[in-house]
Parts: structure tokens; C-alpha cells; sequence
């Protein structure tokens, strides 16, 4: 057997959950190294949550402006393309990592470049990019940190299309003049939101009846109203069932400066644009890590329990942090398992039972099925912690649904004219506390932590009556929320 270089922890792959593994172990006293076969910092830093949210804000300031008299006609312009992704490539490093790697020197974390493999309980290959092999053995715990990727449809010659996914479309240098945008999701309504207002001529492809279907009713029918105003096609009960790319004839100058993309649509239809995003869902990255050397199958995702530890190997060394074991799949939910596992791989390694493994114990990702916060950046914004009141009906509770209009806030009304939103929340009857809670309406994201503060608090809804919000503030809506419940 090969020589190898022994470590405490190995981190697979250098996203912020990675990132945020190796640090908890480290405070925990262990040493600690990451493999990477890409950029330090992972897909949120270079090709989603960062990027993505640069090419927004410009989009939902000048929404907010044009809702404000002495602003609407200084904003009523286009957007500065080029502003805008100069912007963004100075929040991305111009998709270089040496700050990320001087953050990992500064805090004692060792980082080898290549792609890693298992290769049997508790060891690690790494090829680097000139083919060399080295092996790394963990003393205690190795963690696949290895994240999500676009998954694209199984459709003939789509490769060959060159279509975007995340990556393009939070990378792309120009503006297609005609861009397709096939899914109803999250990606898909930010990315339909900012190229539409950056020039395109949006057309959203949805399979099914509306948008954002995961969410409250309400949210997908404001979002859908928003882009329909700002220009945006929005088709729903729509599948694509053929793409080509000519092969001459585009512009040149963005995108891959091919011909346009054909799309052939439910019913034959055919549709031409410049370009296609396919947002579609996300696939592990666990295709090509060396499962199978652990009984695991490639490519699958990685069941845990609640300290993130993989059910499925004995021993108890291999944890499985962030969007491969498929709990939930935010970059700050990742985060938060990191902090989690690691606290758990540091008190194992020191051999200390695990007593805080019930709900909202330091050992245990309660979070993750209880109170997950999620900001969707659209105009309006949207923002939701825990269960919706189809979910939590699903599982048999006994609920009670409070709405309140957040245009008849003072504070809403302050905001912006016009101001349209709602908010709701979700009561357990049985316990008393809120298990849910949407808003949707410009500026409501920064509203949210307070609900995730209810929600895995579990703070008695006759509590939040003492809990004064200021005037006038959007926050005020958790006042008229609590009085319609009262009656």
C-alpha cells in the first residue's frame, strides 16, 4: 500500500460547507484537510448565491425606485448591463480563489488540489491535474462536502446545444436577446427575473400549473403577475420534448455565438431563442468519489442521521454534509449542518457520548425538517420558514392558517405605492407556537429571521403578543398577523 499523509478529518470539496467542516473541527482541536478539484468556495461563491444575487439587487432597486414618486423617472432607464456585471465579477474575484485560500491558510487547514476519490474505509486518492496520486488517511471522520449540480433532462443532442444551467446563467457576459427559461423554480424565477430586466425577452417553460409550487399558493400567483407585467412569457403545462442549436448565424459577442436553439414543445410546437436555461432540479455530486469502494452506491444521495454521520457505512467515520445527503438544499442550511457534524466528529474523536442528539441538541441538524429559511429574490421578494399549510396538513396537524394583506401595513405602504404582498402563518393548535411562516412583497426578506427565531424557538404565539414590533415598519404585519388570530 501506498504511503500516505494521516490527517483527523478529510473534507471532500471546498464549498462553505466544507469550508465551515473544517473549521468546526479545527476549533475542536483536530487537523483537518480539503480536497478540491475546482474553486475554493464552491459553487455559492463563484456560480450561485453570490452571483446571483449581484445581478439581482441592481434589478429590485430600480423596481423599488420606479414604486416611489421624485424617483419613477430617474429610474425608468434601462440597466447598465456592463455596470452590472462588472459588479458581479468583482463580487465573484473574477472567479478566482486566493482570498478563499489565504482564509484556509489563516485558520490552519491544509488544502490539496485535485479530484478525490474514497478508496476504502477511511482513505482518500487525489488526482491532480497533471494525472500525479497521492493518498490521504483520516484518523477519525471523512466528510463528502461534494454538493449539487444542475440535472439536465435526458433529451437527444441536448449536449450538443451547449444549454445554460446555473452556471451560465449567473456567469454569462451579455444578454441574449431571446432567452428560454424551462422550470418554475427557484433559479428559474430569479434568472427569468434578472435577464428580463437586463434586456431579454423571457419565455418561462413550466411543466406545471404555476410557479413556485412548493411554496404558498399565493407566492407563485404574485411572482407569475410580476414578470407577466415586466414583459416576461409565462407558459404553464409545458414540457420540452426536442432542442438544436443551428450551428451559424448568432450574434457575435455573448453567449456561445452559435446560431439560436430551436425548441420543440408539448404538442409539437416549435419555439426559437438565442438561448436555453434549463432549471430543472439538482443531481449529487457523488457520481465519481469512490462509493462504491464503501458499499455505497455512485451517484446516489447520502441518507444520514442527525448529526449528519451516513447511515449506510459501518463504522460510523463517513459523514455526508450539505446538499448530497439531499435534507435541504441551501448553501446557510449546509452551513449550519457543518456546525453541527463537526461539533459531533470532535466529541467522537474524543471519545464523548453524544448527549445532545434530541431535537434542537447541539448534535442534531434539527433545523432541517423543522425551520428552514429560504429567500427567493424575485420582485417581489418571497421568504418562508418551516412548514406551508399543505405540508403541514399533510402530516396530520391540526392547524389554523392566519393571512394578513401586507399592503394595509403603514410600513408597506411607506415602502413603495402600490405596494402588493401577503403574509401568512401557520399555527399548531396542539403546541401553541407557529410552525410556519411566508411573506411575499418587496423588501420582506429581511423579515425573515425573525420568523426562523419563532419557528425553532418555539415561541408561544401568546408570547409574540409582548414581542412589540416598531412603527412604521413592514415588521408591523406580525402585529395585525397576531390580532386576526385573536379575533
Amino acid at each position: 500500500m501506498a504511503a500516505t499523509e494521516e490527517y483527523d478529518v478529510i473534507v471532500l470539496g471546498a464549498g462553505p460547507v466544507g469550508e465551515n467542516v473544517a473549521d468546526r473541527v479545527r476549533a475542536e482541536g483536530l487537523s483537518a484537510v480539503i480536497v478540491e478539484s475546482e474553486l475554493v468556495g464552491g459553487d455559492c461563491s463563484y456560480w450561485a448565491c453570490v452571483p446571483s444575487k449581484a445581478l439581482l439587487r441592481p434589478v429590485i432597486a430600480r423596481a423599488d425606485a420606479q414604486r416611489l414618486p421624485g424617483l419613477r423617472h430617474a429610474a425608468s432607464g434601462p440597466l447598465d448591463a456592463p455596470a452590472v456585471f462588472a459588479r458581479r465579477d468583482d463580487y465573484v474575484a473574477h472567479w478566482k480563489d486566493e482570498g478563499q485560500v489565504a482564509w484556509l491558510d489563516s485558520a490552519g487547514i491544509d488544502l490539496v488540489r485535485g479530484h478525490g476519490r474514497l478508496v476504502g474505509e477511511k482513505r482518500v486518492s487525489v488526482t491532480d491535474a497533471d494525472g500525479q496520486e497521492r493518498f490521504l488517511t483520516a484518523r477519525h471522520a471523512v466528510a463528502v462536502c461534494t454538493g449539487s449540480a444542475a440535472a439536465l433532462p435526458d433529451l437527444p443532442g441536448l449536449t450538443d446545444v451547449r444549454p445554460w444551467t446555473s452556471r451560465e446563467a449567473t456567469s454569462a457576459a451579455a444578454v441574449p436577446r431571446r432567452l428560454a427559461v424551462v422550470g418554475g423554480g427557484v433559479v428559474a424565477t430569479e434568472m427569468a427575473t434578472a435577464w428580463q430586466a437586463l434586456g431579454s425577452e423571457v419565455t418561462m417553460l413550466v411543466r406545471g400549473s404555476g410557479l413556485l409550487a412548493r411554496m404558498e399558493p399565493f407566492v407563485g400567483e404574485l411572482v407569475a403577475k410580476s414578470l407577466a407585467e415586466a414583459g416576461a412569457q409565462i407558459r404553464t403545462g409545458t414540457s420540452v420534448t426536442g432542442v438544436r442549436r443551428a450551428q451559424s448565424g448568432g450574434p457575435a459577442g455573448y453567449g456561445s455565438g452559435a446560431g439560436p436553439v430551436t425548441l420543440t414543445l408539448t404538442g409539437g410546437e416549435q419555439l426559437e431563442v438565442d438561448e436555453v436555461l434549463f432549471a430543472t432540479g439538482r443531481t449529487p455530486r457523488t457520481d465519481d468519489i469512490g462509493l462504491e469502494t464503501v458499499g455505497l452506491e455512485p451517484g446516489s444521495w447520502l441518507r444520514v442521521d442527525d448529526s449528519c454521520r451516513v447511515s449506510d457505512v459501518e463504522g460510523g467515520w463517513l459523514y455526508a454534509v450539505g446538499d448530497v445527503n439531499h435534507r435541504a438544499l441551501l448553501t446557510h442550511q449546509g452551513k449550519y449542518q457543518a456546525r453541527i457534524a463537526g461539533a459531533a466528529i470532535g466529541a467522537r474523536a474524543q471519545g464523548v457520548p453524544l448527549l445532545e442528539t434530541d431535537p434542537w441538541g447541539a448534535h442534531a441538524a434539527t433545523a432541517d425538517t423543522a425551520a428552514v429559511p429560504q429567500v427567493v429574490f424575485t420582485d417581489p421578494e418571497v421568504a418562508a420558514v418551516g412548514l406551508s399549510a399543505a405540508e403541514a396538513e399533510a402530516q396530520g396537524r391540526r392547524i389554523r392558517v392566519v393571512d394578513y394583506d401586507l399592503g394595509r401595513v403603514t410600513g408597506s405602504a411607506l415602502y413603495a405605492d402600490g405596494y402588493r404582498g401577503q403574509a401568512r402563518m401557520i399555527v399548531d393548535l396542539d403546541r401553541g407556537h407557529l410552525i410556519g411562516v411566508t411573506f411575499a412583497g418587496p423588501g420582506v426578506g429581511e423579515l425573515l429571521h425573525s420568523a426562523t427565531v419563532a419557528v425553532a424557538g418555539e415561541v408561544p404565539v401568546e408570547r409574540l403578543w409582548h414581542a412589540v414590533p416598531s412603527f412604521p415598519t413592514i415588521s408591523e404585519v406580525w402585529l395585525r398577523l397576531l390580532e386576526t388570530y385573536r379575533g
